[in-house]
């Protein structure tokens, strides 16, 4: 009778959770590897020291902290999740800790770098267009570097590794800094207002520059927001529409540039873009084929794991525009941070 019931009743097997990155896990096994580690007195100077990190409350110093999980949150308490597996990616590869807690540390990178998205990195920013179409070479097609052999002072392009945290303001002041069009007798400050001019120089329409002005009101007193790019190349094709529609290939390439970029992190993309009649109207005539052509580019971008948001130009001409504008761009810094 044993033998007849033998193999009914067999353990059930349990799969192991899918390994979820969130700030809670990132900072845990962050602050796990280091506490393994090393010794509080080491760990005061390799967070700052070694890896670099800034000391995140200013009303106390690292020697108050109460315990090693203290001191080591005190340094990334207020981090963003791409900056947390920015740095569990450092960590994973680090000498002193590979071999006690790199497998988990990678794991959580590879969760957060394989999520929801956009994948692949940022290369190069070919933004802030005033007038004609930078004619552009593969000064290395191995490594796709660029270089613009005509029309380079009509646009900018911001070709440097884009940080952990985001391309903030603050780093575009830096590298605006160094740029060639930035006089060189401007303070910080002066800068700060020279690239904003040069950016806003680039908008096309009175509700673009509404909307550029409100976001950069909103935050003025906070250089290190997220950046907020016009007029950025997504498609870069080097022939004019004119001489595409009369190749081979026909149609020119949808939607070339963006109305506004924001990268949040090279997977945290968001686009903004400003609808006026030519989106969806040749003169005063609607056309579904324009507005299908939108929308069919809306689909790809998302499918690609950006994150896409229109307005009106008739909506941001109404009472209130500014308000809403407010509300909004809170709304999404609290949902990419």
């Amino acid at each position: 009778m044993a033998d007849y019931f033998d193999g009914w009743f067999r353990p059930t097997e349990v799969n192991p959770l899918p390994v979820v990155a969130s700030k809670r896990t990132l900072t845990v096994a962050i602050c796990d590897a280091l506490m393994q580690r090393y010794t509080r007195a080491d760990l005061e100077s390799v967070l700052p020291d070694e890896l670099g990190l800034n000391w995140r409350r200013g009303e106390t110093e690292p020697s108050e902290a109460d315990t090693k999980r203290d001191l080591i949150t005190g340094y990334i308490e207020d981090w963003s999740i791409a900056q947390l597996a920015s740095l569990a990616r450092q960590l994973s590869s680090y000498a002193d800790i590979y071999h006690l807690n790199q497998e988990q540390l990678s794991a959580l990178a590879s969760a957060y770098e394989q999520g929801d998205g956009v994948q692949g990195t940022t290369k190069n920013l070919i933004f802030a267009s005033t007038g004609p179409k930078p004619d552009l070479v593969l000064r290395d097609a191995v490594s796709n570097d660029i270089e613009v052999v005509a029309n380079g002072d009509t646009c900018l392009i911001f070709d440097q590794p884009l940080p952990a945290g985001g391309l903030k303001f603050s780093d575009l002041v830096a590298w605006w800094a160094a740029h060639p069009s930035c006089p060189p007798d401007l303070d910080s400050p002066g800068i700060a207002r020279h690239l904003y001019q040069r950016l806003a120089a680039s908008l096309a329409s009175p509700p673009e520059v509404l909307l550029f002005r409100t976001y950069y009101a909103r935050f003025k007193d906070n250089p290190n927001v997220i950046a907020l790019v016009p007029q950025v190349y997504l498609h870069y094709d080097p022939l004019d529409q004119r001489t595409r529609r009369a190749s081979a290939a026909g149609a020119p390439l949808a939607r070339q540039r963006m109305d506004f970029l924001m990268l949040f992190s090279d997977r945290k993309r968001v686009v903004i873009e400003v609808d006026g009649k030519q989106h969806y109207a040749v003169g005063e005539t609607a056309t579904p084929r324009l507005y299908s052509e939108m929308v069919a580019e809306d689909r790809r971008l998302k499918l690609a794991g950006y994150q896409v948001f229109r307005f009106g130009g008739y909506e941001l001409g109404q009472p209130g525009a500014e308000v809403m504008l407010n509300a909004f761009f809170d709304e999404v810094h609290s949902r990419m941070s």
